[in-house]
C-alpha cells in the first residue's frame, strides 16, 4: 500500500504504551490488521494463574482496529476511539502469545465501524471479541489532513 504500510508503521510507530507492552506487527490485508502480544511476566494480572491482565489485550485490540482503519483509508489520518466493547470469553493461556485481529468493515463520513477477536493460537477458540466505533475526520483529500507515512 503506497499511502499507509502497517508493517512499516508498526516497526517504527509503536512507541509509548505499545512499545512498553511489547506489541508487534503480525499480518495485514485489505481492511484488517493483526498484532501479536508476546507473553511477558510483566503483563500478568493474576500471579497465581499466570494469566495476562485484560488491559494489555484491550490496548492491543484498540491498536489493531486503529491500524485496520488506516489500512481501509490508505492513509494515516486522525481518528479517536468512541466505543470499544470487549467481550471476554476465556482467559489467555499462560505462556502463549496473544494474537489480535482488527477489521474495519465500514466507514461513513464521520464514523468507522470495527470488529475483531483475540486468540492465543487457535482463531476458532477466541479469548475475546471486540466491536467498536471510531470518530474519523472527513474527506482526506479535500481537507488537507492527509498525513501519509511512507518508507
Amino acid at each position: 500500500m503506497a499511502g499507509f504500510d502497517p508493517q512499516w508503521f508498526a516497526t517504527r510507530g509503536f512507541g509509548g504504551h505499545g512499545a512498553a507492552l511489547g506489541m508487534r506487527y503480525h499480518a495485514h490485508g485489505d481492511g484488517w490488521a493483526e498484532l501479536a502480544l508476546p507473553y511477558d511476566e510483566r503483563l500478568i494480572g493474576d500471579r497465581a494463574s499466570g494469566v495476562i491482565a485484560s488491559g494489555p489485550i484491550i490496548t492491543m485490540m484498540d491498536m489493531a482496529t486503529s491500524l485496520a482503519i488506516w489500512i481501509k483509508r490508505n492513509a494515516f489520518v486522525p481518528h479517536a476511539t468512541l466505543d470499544l466493547r470487549v467481550d471476554y470469553l476465556r482467559p489467555a493461556t499462560p505462556g502463549k502469545t496473544v494474537i489480535g485481529r482488527g477489521e474495519c468493515y465500514r466507514i461513513t463520513r464521520s464514523i468507522a465501524f470495527v470488529r475483531g477477536q483475540a486468540h492465543d493460537g487457535d482463531p476458532s477458540d477466541p479469548l475475546a471479541h471486540v466491536a467498536g466505533t471510531f470518530m474519523v475526520v472527513g474527506d482526506v483529500a479535500g481537507m488537507g489532513l492527509d498525513r501519509r507515512i511512507e518508507p
